[in-house]
């Protein structure tokens, strides 16, 4: 059954998690659950990309020095190391896709995922205080992230934004430009992943379940749901530390483990 308020907290809900580092995928399956719902690939895909596209105007004065100035040493150097991170992702993903790997569907694996990310902020928070940042995404940090990306993609929970910007902190990376990068990584790799399901539903001719003003409708809400998560955790990082994300996920954690206990009793 698809509702107006169905549609609006999943676009809501997709738009605001895709890139905050608490796992997006965690919080759908939740709402899921509740709403005793199961969207199809084609909904994932179209509401996924909203959420992912709004990452430029987010960054858009960034992405507009990136592309006018892209001969400019420093931007060369830049997104050499951009597409560099989307490539070991893209390859590594093919590969994933080629052997059959399937994500879980059990609320266990997201769980530990979310439970083991947010002790990993706390402690890379608590480990980098007093000592020296960096505002230079080094090729060391762009392999790592595109290594990060794969990780999150094979355990659900982990949260590809989560990853990445866990892992250049740890290197050494501050919060701001580490942020910049994860978010402006997982556009190619976002509507890369979502074309490629997307093809692939075309030609299996399972195109959805839902209506095409659904999925539209979805689209809309997720986007202008990311723009203003972006956009507020943009500010967020500029003064605080990704302390509160950590908290945030072990609790979450700690409730899915609740919700699947209720369930086995």
């Amino acid at each position: 059954m698809w509702d107006f308020f169905s549609l609006l907290l999943l676009g809501v809900m997709e738009g605001i998690t895709e890139f905050l580092p608490i796992s997006s995928t965690a919080h759908l399956l939740i709402v899921e659950q509740l709403l005793g719902m199961r969207k199809s690939d084609m909904f994932n895909v179209v509401i996924q990309s909203g959420a992912v596209v709004a990452v430029i105007p987010a960054f858009w004065s960034r992405v507009r020095d990136l592309v006018l100035h892209a001969s400019a040493r420093e931007n060369r150097d830049y997104l050499a190391k951009l597409f560099t991170a989307f490539g070991i992702t893209g390859v590594g993903g093919v590969i994933m896709e080629e052997c059959g790997f399937k994500l879980p569907e059990s609320m266990i694996p997201v769980a530990i995922a979310l439970l083991v990310g947010g002790i990993l902020f706390l402690f890379v928070e608590w480990q980098r205080r007093g000592k020296d940042e960096s505002d230079k995404v080094t090729w060391p940090i762009a392999l790592c992230m595109g290594v990060a990306q794969l990780i999150a993609a094979c355990f659900p929970g982990v949260s590809r934004s989560g990853a990445c910007i866990i892992l250049a902190l740890w290197m050494g990376l501050t919060r701001q430009r580490a942020t910049e990068f994860a978010f402006l990584l997982g556009v190619p790799t976002m509507l890369a992943a979502g074309g490629l399901k997307l093809v692939k539903a075309l030609l299996h001719g399972m195109p959805g379940t839902e209506p095409i003003s659904a999925v539209l409708l979805g689209f809309v809400v997720a986007a202008v749901a990311s723009f203003l998560a972006v956009k507020w955790l943009i500010r967020y990082v500029q003064t605080h530390s990704f302390i509160v994300f950590g908290w945030y996920r072990i609790a979450f954690g700690i409730v899915i483990f609740a919700i699947w206990i209720i369930k086995q009793c």
